[in-house]
């Protein structure tokens, strides 16, 4: 019975450890772009988890990083993402977006933009690479949220540009 017993346990443990591996390999990033319309802003959230970002950090930041203890490698971070972010207008003019700023919030490490929403906006054209040239398996997520229906683009590693349509206005 306690031969039973311990494989149970042996079993048990293993499958943890290896769920916890394979769940910590989906490379994935969440942004969120919502129009706010009480700002008049459209708001850039780009969710990382902690973890990924700091394995990330030191093959695409010189000097490596600790996120955890040191502001220089948050900004570091903050702005490689910014670089590997933009969206245009259906007519590919650039949206600039300003940074409002980072934060670690439990697990994550958020990087938040805005800019203002344009007048007659009918779809959005976006690029997103954040961390694809270190893992090929890493996906960025988009949602946007506050014009009509939520829409999400799925960014792999050979993406470049996505767009969304607006009011079913798609060519």
């Amino acid at each position: 019975m306690r031969l039973i017993v311990s494989l149970i346990a042996v079993l048990t443990l293993s499958l943890l450890v290896n769920a916890s591996a394979a769940a910590h390999q989906l490379k994935t990033a969440i942004t969120t772009v919502l129009f706010n319309e009480r700002t008049e802003n459209i708001e850039v959230m780009h969710r990382f988890y902690l973890h990924d970002a700091e394995h990330a950090l030191a093959q695409v930041v010189e000097g490596g990083a600790d996120l955890h203890a040191s502001e220089a490698s948050q900004q570091a971070f903050s702005e490689y993402v910014l670089k590997h972010f933009a969206m245009t207008d259906l007519d590919e003019q650039p949206l600039e977006l300003s940074t409002v700023g980072y934060q670690i919030d439990g697990p994550h490490f958020w990087v938040y933009q805005e800019t203002p929403i344009p007048a007659q906006l009918k779809g959005l054209s976006m690029r997103y690479s954040a961390l694809q040239e270190v893992w090929a398996d890493q996906e960025n997520m988009v949602n946007i949220e506050g014009k009509g229906a939520i829409q999400t683009l799925l960014f792999t590693s050979d993406d470049t540009w996505l767009t969304v349509y607006f009011e079913d206005k798609q060519p």
